[in-house]
């Protein structure tokens, strides 16, 4: 599929890797429905980037508006074959000192917002003949980290998410696959300390607009893939280019 073919909703894309995305699609003549909280930005971001860009509010926990969107999404562009599953929260806290409050909001963000994003999005992309789903996940959803157990678990539940609708959803045309960047530099890690990338293969901080490249490739031209997993992280979970020393 060329990317001005595509009609594609991006969750959280008012900021970071959602509004390069949005930016990198729309430079390419896709239509596209930026989804936030983030009211403000959203809307100012759809505006620069012209009148194939809209903007709605969406809370991606909320069933009727995630409805809403998809239904907005069809009237605006004629149909909708696309998705881009972005939006999610960071939690600090280990096993032992997060709280169960804050794990329960991060699991009822990061993981219902992305069922409910393929439950009531697949029609639609059914309806269009078939499509793509990118689920963004995490370097946390390939292995463990600590003192952030709550968004590792979520990133874990995305992935496995991601699976079961491959399967699901193969005979209607869809795919469906999971992003997972590593450290990228977003309002979101603004709190992650530089120095955790410097061992790393590619030892900095990755940038949204590379994620962005990613995702628009696996919407795009990734047509021979469903239920995998893309990893965008340096190297990192290949390893750390920390020398072995003599005893």
């Amino acid at each position: 599929m060329k990317v001005d073919e595509l009609a594609v909703l991006i969750t959280g894309g008012a900021r970071g890797i959602g509004g390069a995305t949005a930016r990198l699609l729309a430079e390419g003549g896709a239509r596209v429905m930026i989804t936030d909280v983030l009211d403000e930005e959203g809307a100012a971001l759809a505006a620069q980037l012209g009148p194939r860009v809209q903007y709605r509010h969406l809370d991606v926990t909320d069933a009727t508006g995630w409805q809403g969107a998809v239904a907005a999404a069809e009237e605006a562009f004629g149909k909708l074959n696309a998705l881009f599953n972005n939006a999610g929260v960071l939690s600090f806290g280990t096993v032992a000192d997060c709280t169960e409050a804050d794990f329960r909001r991060v699991q009822d963000i990061n993981v219902p917002g992305v069922f409910l994003g393929i439950r009531t999005c697949a029609p639609a992309i059914r309806r269009a003949g078939g499509g793509a789903i990118v689920n963004n996940s995490s370097t946390a959803g390939m292995q463990g980290y600590t003192g952030i157990a709550a968004y590792v678990a979520s990133k874990w539940a995305v992935r496995g998410l991601t699976k079961a609708a491959a399967l699901d959803l193969a005979r209607d045309g869809i795919r469906v696959v999971s992003l997972h960047p590593g450290p990228i530099r977003t309002p979101m890690t603004d709190d992650l300390p530089r120095e955790m990338a410097e061992t790393q293969p590619l030892p900095r901080f990755g940038e949204p607009e590379e994620v962005a490249t990613m995702t628009r490739f696996l919407l795009c031209e990734a047509t021979y893939t469903t239920g995998t997993e893309f990893v965008i992280d340096g190297g990192a979970i290949v390893g750390r280019l920390e020398p072995v020393t003599e005893r």
